[in-house]
């Protein structure tokens, strides 16, 4: 597993599996939370890593979207950590097995049902903090796939929302996308917050993403 600190709060959780899959740590003031679980895989490194960090405890798992390349170590976590673990209520029924995600003949439950808790919303419908994490729905991957800005340090974890190459914003992975039209549109939200850094699940660092988005939307269209 390769491990890089990305920002003051940040570091980055590596794998290869065919293709690059990141997890995040984001260092709080009382502990870390950890933005999605890859692989099964991954959990060892995951667990070594945060009690190397010697930063507090493991506070709370957050998840982007229910796909299982992205909650595969939660199980085995939650033997050792007994953390809540965060979605969106609309991805709920899709990774809970009750409905087949978009595309999909068949449900597949990635996660226990009953095990995740929907992510707390304000009465604007806005979503709250986790600690100094904001979440924004941004469906088209999946139904209810969400990214999580830092404030602090101006860092989209931006899950599959995209896919990156040298640095250049890419779609992310049609086969796996529900609705491509509606995952273009979510990427407004880059223009809206300006990060200066973008992480993305499978693929490498993007800097100021806000500089490419115009010619990423209008390249990609429907």
């Amino acid at each position: 597993m390769k491990i890089k600190q990305i920002s003051e709060h940040i570091w980055s959780l590596k794998t290869w599996l065919l293709i690059p899959i990141h997890v995040w740590v984001v260092v709080e003031k009382d502990g870390v939370i950890l933005v999605d679980a890859g692989m099964g895989l991954m959990t060892k490194g995951i667990l070594s890593f945060i009690d190397k960090l010697q930063a507090g405890p493991l506070k709370a798992i957050v998840l982007t979207h229910g796909h299982s390349d992205h909650v595969g170590a939660i199980k085995r976590i939650q033997q050792q950590h007994q953390v809540p673990v965060y979605a969106h209520r609309i991805e709920m029924p899709y990774m809970e097995g009750k409905l087949p995600y978009p595309k999909r003949k068949k449900v597949e439950q990635t996660v226990a049902a009953g095990l995740a808790i929907p992510l707390k919303e304000e009465a604007s419908g806005e979503l709250e903090l986790v600690g100094g994490l904001r979440p924004y729905l941004t469906p088209g991957h999946s139904p209810g796939h969400v990214v999580y800005y830092h404030e602090q340090d101006q860092v989209m974890l931006a899950g599959d929302l995209f896919t990156s190459k040298k640095g250049q914003l890419r779609k992310p992975m049609a086969m796996f996308t529900a609705d491509m039209k509606e995952a273009i549109v979510s990427s407004e939200i880059v223009r809206k917050l300006q990060p200066k850094r973008l992480e993305v699940c499978h693929g490498n660092s993007v800097l100021l993403p806000g500089e490419q988005i115009d010619a990423y939307i209008a390249s990609n269209s429907i």
